[in-house]
């Protein structure tokens, strides 16, 4: 009798070192995605400020004062236009003729942006 040795598949071998091949691919895109997500949550922390200083300086304009705020809800209400994102933590400081701010984002790097319109912007 003879056997026959026309075979189709993969052997365990081979499914073993492909297995082994996405567990070392995985190793190494999980953490840099987890950074390049913290990236994403500080530019929206970032633009949150830039459209809170807009917000202030449309205020301005309006009402010739500008509005301070501690929280996002805060900000929201006093300043016109302006919507917060979901967990962007701003803060807005009115002064005589100029205002600061600071923003940051609660799953960032732990950034926290400052924004001061007598030095001309994000510092």
């Amino acid at each position: 009798m003879k056997a026959i040795r026309n075979s189709k598949g993969f052997t365990l071998i081979e499914l073993l070192v492909v297995v082994a091949i996405i567990g070392i691919l995985a190793a190494i895109a999980i953490p840099q995605f987890a950074l390049y997500r913290q990236k994403g949550f500080d530019s929206r922390a970032e633009s949150d400020l830039r459209n809170a200083a807009t917000a202030e300086e449309s205020l301005f304009a309006t009402t010739n004062a500008y509005a301070s705020c501690t929280s996002s809800s805060t900000c929201q209400t006093n300043l016109p236009g302006f919507r917060a994102s979901t967990g962007v933590n701003i803060a807005m400081t009115s002064a005589t003729g100029s205002f600061t701010g600071t923003s940051s984002h609660s799953s960032g790097s732990g950034k926290v942006w400052t924004y001061d319109s007598t030095a001309g912007g994000i510092q």
